[in-house]
């Protein structure tokens, strides 16, 4: 694995640089905001910093000897650090780095690991006792693993306790386990942990432009889980943020709440509104408005069970297609159950082809959900939303971040 710093004005180019030098393939692990070195740090303006990461295709076993860093490398060219059991020092040098990346994480989970060993101990003690023996009389079965095992395990049950579903998580363990040696630090495991979970989220493409006619985008999902408030969000963005010429459609006939809601925000917006009853209302809204930038389209929310109306969304959705160039998102809540969000996904996957929105993320502590559904339908994440307030509450999706949560059981 290849870890490495990159700065630049804005996030942007310090990403660009990272890709430059390290390809398109890099992971961005951490983002944040720094000083410029020396006096031109006290008066000029802050650098945005990423740290990278690259992991490289493996290469056969060298003799230990051989392996070595290049210290002495020209600016500009790559460092390659190679993982191998003379290769620890230097991972134990970057671990200053890795623990700032991954902020309080490490400390959270060594903290845990400490007090899980210091339980066990205590059980094994007291054990020994009522039954006579002294705590170096145990028999070997009882004897503890060692101390990378231990760590694994208890990554493990952190992912569980996120709600990661027991498949993905052993998926994980096995994956580090067939690629790594025996006793490696605690720092690097919880950094290639990290790193490959964020390489199972990948990158979602998200709303993207076209060149003739507008970008219709057509938001799915089932009843409650918080579309129109989330069109309204992406709308707000797009309209005052890029000052983009949008139009507003809704097909959610079946609950007028719902139209007066896009009705409001199209007002408030100054952006044009139309309530869609047919297929063919669509085509011709899609005409009026083919000198738009964006048409974004809200749809019925209705159970995942009712064929009929499912029938219905499929219809709509090819009409559609046809009248211009589409995308689709699925909007699901994170409070969901694991079990009902596999049928909704599958039920929503005849319909079309879609990426994927959640919202709700403040209303629940366990985010494994989202790595759930990534992994399940393997269907990129575009945003996720946090709150009522518009046009603030949503991002687009940030798989950093969401490791963290998964990995600390708890906000960040």
């Amino acid at each position: 694995m290849i870890i490495k710093k990159f700065t630049g004005k804005t996030e942007e180019d310090a990403v660009d640089a990272a890709k430059k030098e390290l390809g398109s393939g890099v992971v961005i692990m951490n983002v944040k905001s720094v000083k410029r070195k020396g006096i031109a740090g006290l008066f000029g303006a802050k650098q945005m910093e990423v740290t990278a990461a690259l992991e490289e295709e493996k290469e056969p076993q060298r003799p230990a000897q051989n392996v070595t860093a290049r210290s002495s490398a020209q600016p500009g060219r790559r460092e390659d650090v190679f993982v191998s059991q003379t290769a620890v020092n230097a991972m134990n040098e970057s671990s200053q780095n890795i623990e700032r990346k991954l902020d309080s994480l490490q400390q959270l989970l060594l903290n845990r690991f400490q007090q899980s060993e210091a339980e066990v101990r205590e059980a094994l003690s007291s054990e020994s006792q009522e039954e006579g023996k002294l705590p170096e009389e145990l028999p070997e079965e009882q004897e503890e693993a060692s101390e990378q095992e231990r760590f694994i395990k208890l990554l493990y049950n952190t992912m569980l306790e996120s709600e990661v579903d027991e498949k993905y998580a052993n998926q994980i363990v096995d994956d580090f386990d067939r690629a790594n040696k025996p006793e490696l630090p605690i720092d690097y495991i919880l950094s290639d942990v990290y790193q490959k979970m964020i390489l199972k989220f990948g990158r979602a493409e998200g709303i993207t432009p076209v060149e003739n006619g507008p970008r219709i985008v057509l938001f799915m999902g089932p009843t409650g889980v918080g579309k129109t408030t989330t069109i309204a969000k992406i709308a707000s963005g797009y309209t005052v943020g890029e000052k983009k010429q949008v139009a507003l459609l809704t097909a959610d006939t079946y609950r007028i709440a719902a139209v007066e809601q896009l009705r409001t925000y199209a007002n408030i917006l100054e952006v044009p509104f139309r309530v869609i009853y047919t297929p063919e209302e669509a085509q011709e809204a899609i005409r009026e408005f083919r000198d738009f930038d964006y048409i974004f389209m809200d749809t019925a929310g209705h159970s995942h069970q009712n064929e009929e109306q499912l029938e219905n969304m499929k219809r709509m959705y090819e009409t559609v297609r046809e009248a211009g160039e589409c995308q689709t998102f699925l909007v699901l809540s994170a409070t969901t159950k694991y079990r009902d969000l596999c049928r909704i996904v599958s039920s929503y996957k005849e319909i079309a082809d879609y990426q994927l929105i959640f919202t709700k993320l403040d209303e629940t502590a366990t985010w494994g959900n989202l790595l759930n559904l990534k992994l399940f339908t393997d269907t990129p994440i575009a945003f996720v939303t946090y709150g009522q307030n518009v046009p603030n509450d949503i991002e687009q999706f940030n798989p950093q971040k969401v490791v963290k949560q998964i990995l600390s059981t708890r906000a960040l």
